[in-house]
């Protein structure tokens, strides 16, 4: 059995820097690009973590929420600036799926992209199962 790498702690947050966070995870990160409507058009990177390893540190009054579709996601946004940083994924609505591009330089070692496709969202989700758990 692999042995799961180290974590180092991110810090991350928002246009303004009114919400700021903190994550635990890899310093080499593996996030997905997927295609649906509101990543597309919001270049969202998909850093998913248990919501054990998410800490949100200050601008918790500061998001505001949307929902559509199913209504099981919920995207959470700084309502002064607009960035959503991160949010409560449908996939895995028990963890926090971050957006890497949302995080401060210098914890980040490597990053890897891995395409999501949304259009076969079932054996999408089923092939990147383990990234919630790493």
């Amino acid at each position: 059995m692999a042995e799961s790498p180290a974590l180092v702690t991110h810090r991350g947050g928002c246009h303004c820097r009114r919400v700021r966070f903190e994550v635990d995870a890899p310093a080499a990160l593996q996030v997905l690009d997927c295609n649906c409507s509101i990543c597309r058009m919001s270049g969202f990177w998909h850093l998913i973590v248990p919501a054990a390893r998410f800490r949100l540190l200050a601008g918790a009054a500061d998001l505001a929420e949307y929902r559509f579709n199913t209504g099981v996601a919920r995207h959470r946004f700084c309502r002064h600036c607009g960035i959503k940083a991160f949010y409560v994924p449908r996939s895995h609505p028990d963890g926090i799926d971050v957006n890497a591009r949302c995080l401060d330089p210098g914890s980040v070692a490597a990053l890897e992209i891995v395409p999501f496709d949304d259009r076969n969202r079932a054996a999408a989700t089923a092939a990147i199962a383990h990234l919630a758990r790493a």
